[in-house]
């Protein structure tokens, strides 16, 4: 049996696609979500099957990572704004497109982060960018568009920077590196995308191995420039004295001053004052295109 999880609230999908998606797989078993948390609940129902795929955005196939199993074959078919697991594993930003690659594809197994036990598949934080999800959500969704995409988060992020004026002093302290004003932990590489442009702030950091650590020790007006040019460009983090970088952990301990948000995946996991990332290197088997 082959199965599709829909979630038929994410911004890119409708019952045109969802036929379209199901010619393309065939004999496949359609289950929808109903609620937040529910793709977790159907990916655990479905353990076992000969395939299963994913139709939604990265919320839903976050949910999905933390209910499958290490042996059932997943392929991620992008259904909302950003799209970045299904993009970062080769595969078309159109989703017809990506299930006609998946349902010929090749199985490719991949590290999971988890932080606080909760799986990701491609970036966590604490800090910045964790309150730029946090004022995505805040914006709401709507039952034509679903969550503001990818362009609201980076507009936020600006919008935070110029707000602190370009100053965020140490926050957080990273258990064997220091203390830091936010945390990044990448278990891929790009981080995210902004739109069409792909964000390597980890440029090191492969599905097979373990998790990248990018932290800013200070940001100010003066080293601004320079971080962002790390970000766009995915150059330099390795070599920055400002930056606290390291690759292919298995383990990052974090406390912080005061209680911060976190997010995995784009999720916004509330606020912390400590935090503990993991790689879990036996991971999922995702479905890939063939080389």
């Amino acid at each position: 049996m082959r199965v599709l999880i829909v979630n038929p609230y994410a911004s890119g999908v409708n019952e045109e696609l969802i036929a379209a998606v199901t010619a393309v797989l065939g004999d496949v078993e359609v289950r929808r979500t109903e609620h937040r948390g529910h793709g977790t609940e159907l990916a655990r129902e479905a353990r076992g099957v000969e395939a299963l795929y994913v139709l939604s955005g990265d919320g839903v196939f976050n949910e999905v990572l933390n209910g499958v199993d290490a042996e059932t074959p997943v392929g991620f078919l992008p259904g909302g704004g950003a799209n970045v697991l299904p993009r970062a594993l080769g595969l078309p930003r159109d989703p017809v497109r990506a299930a006609e690659r998946v349902v010929r594809a090749r199985t490719r197994r991949i590290s999971v982060g988890r932080v606080n036990g909760r799986r990701f598949g491609f970036a966590a934080g604490i800090g910045l960018d964790a309150e730029a999800v946090r004022r995505v959500d805040e914006r709401g969704r709507s039952e034509e568009l679903g969550r503001a995409g990818n362009f609201a988060f980076a507009w936020d992020l600006l919008r935070l920077v110029a707000e602190r004026r370009g100053r965020f002093e140490p926050t957080l302290e990273i258990s064997g590196h220091g203390r830091a004003a936010f945390a990044l932990v990448a278990n891929a590489d790009p981080y995210t995308y902004a739109g069409l442009v792909p964000l390597h702030v980890a440029p090191q950091a492969r599905f097979e191995l373990g998790l990248d650590l990018v932290a800013p020790r200070r940001v100010s007006p003066f080293n601004l420039p320079r971080l962002l040019g790390y970000v766009l460009l995915g150059r330099g983090q390795s070599r920055a004295r400002d930056v606290v970088y390291a690759h292919d952990l298995d383990r990052i301990e974090i406390r912080c001053d005061q209680p911060l948000p976190l997010q995995a995946d784009g999720e916004d996991l509330g606020d912390v004052e400590s935090a503990v990332f993991e790689a879990d290197r036996a991971g999922v088997e995702v479905l890939v295109p063939l080389v």
